[in-house]
């Protein structure tokens, strides 16, 4: 009974990961769009005092632009949002792709290569220049500043 339900546990653990529910109330949940396209009809159109349109222009023109711009985000979300979406799908598969594939690879490759080199350049460093360094130290460790302040 319990290798029964330890197997049914891993086959439900092990469902495709792909499916998720998605929250169709919240369908910002990161919040990566909260301040670049609330636009509303006071963000874009305002009279200043003194110049006033009729009263019924202006509510016509509110209810105008509010659904006008609700209806055609729905009409061009139908119309390109699956297309567009199976781009951007394809786009980030193909840089997934690329990173999985080739750039970490690459990275890789390059550390252990450089690695190589770095015992190379850090063995000619000390053969060479400590030598160098230690005689110019001991040139120069003789050298005696004073000062003297003159009145």
């Amino acid at each position: 009974m319990a290798e029964e339900r330890s197997e049914l546990d891993e086959r439900i653990i092990s469902k495709d990961q792909h499916i998720k529910e998605i929250d169709l109330v919240n369908r910002d949940p990161k919040h990566i769009n909260e301040d670049v396209v609330k636009v509303d009809f006071e963000d874009v159109i305002a009279e200043p005092v003194g110049t006033y349109s009729f009263d019924g222009v202006w509510k016509t023109s509110y209810t105008t632009f509010t659904v006008s711009k609700y209806w055609c985000y729905r009409l061009l979300s139908a119309v390109l949002g699956i297309p567009l979406a199976v781009v951007w799908g394809f786009l980030f598969a193909l840089i997934s792709f690329c990173h999985i594939w080739a750039v970490v690879p690459c990275i890789k490759s390059y550390l252990i290569e450089i690695q190589c080199v770095s015992r190379i350049y850090s063995l000619c460093i000390h053969t060479f220049c400590d030598p160098l360094f230690e005689a110019l130290s001991k040139i120069c460790s003789n050298i005696r500043v004073a000062v003297r302040k003159e009145t």
